[in-house]
């Protein structure tokens, strides 16, 4: 069988429980958007060595076909297809608290960057976010899990702890932004900042 099909030659293509849509629906571009996110997960383990991280985003990467599905059939019976439970979020909430405990407080702004491993993590965590955007833009055309929505926000958090891991764990110091031109000296804090900001909740 070809890989090609030719369905989609006319900018349409098949979405469970609603037929031919555009490829420019919300819907398709939150599948494509966590379809990248995947991509870019599967790119950053070629910079990971440590086992414990490398099964973490293995398994990151899984439960991100389980968020596909649960998108792909938010049309259809909710044992249909597998979905995103509360208990996906447990399990990450956790791991963030311990985590967080070992990275230590933070209270300024850091740059993406460091070593390898927690540079692809932080562009994760970024297009993460952008993933999250579009889930949000796909709500308003389809009834969407709730879970599935608390997943994404949440692991954007994951990413970002993990990032900062990758950086303690081989001592590599968190560097600042430097804000320039200035008449004075800004020390601004990661309180009081805009939710699109560095580190989302």
């Amino acid at each position: 069988m070809a890989i090609y099909t030719k369905m989609g030659d006319q900018g349409r293509t098949t979405f469970f429980g609603c037929g031919m849509i555009g490829k420019d629906d919300p819907r398709i571009e939150a599948l494509g958007a966590l379809d990248e996110l995947n991509s870019t997960i599967g790119v950053t383990l070629c910079s990971v060595e440590d086992t414990k991280l490398r099964e973490m985003l293995r398994k990151i990467q899984n439960d991100l076909f389980q968020v596909g599905a649960d998108l792909a059939g938010s049309a259809l019976q909710n044992d249909s297809l597998p979905r995103i439970t509360e208990q996906h979020i447990k399990e990450m909430e956790a791991e963030i608290d311990r985590l967080e405990e070992k990275a230590g407080l933070q209270t300024k702004f850091i740059l993406p960057g460091g070593t390898s491993a927690s540079a692809f993590l932080h562009l994760c965590r970024a297009v993460t976010r952008r993933a999250e955007r579009t889930l949000v833009k796909a709500a308003g055309t389809i009834h969407l899990n709730p879970e599935m929505l608390r997943y994404i926000n949440r692991l954007s958090d994951l990413l970002y702890v993990l990032a900062r891991q990758a950086n303690k764990e081989l001592e590599v110091h968190e560097q600042q932004p430097i804000y320039k031109y200035f008449n004075k000296e800004f020390n601004i804090s990661t309180e009081n900042v805009p939710e699109d900001a560095q580190k989302e909740k």
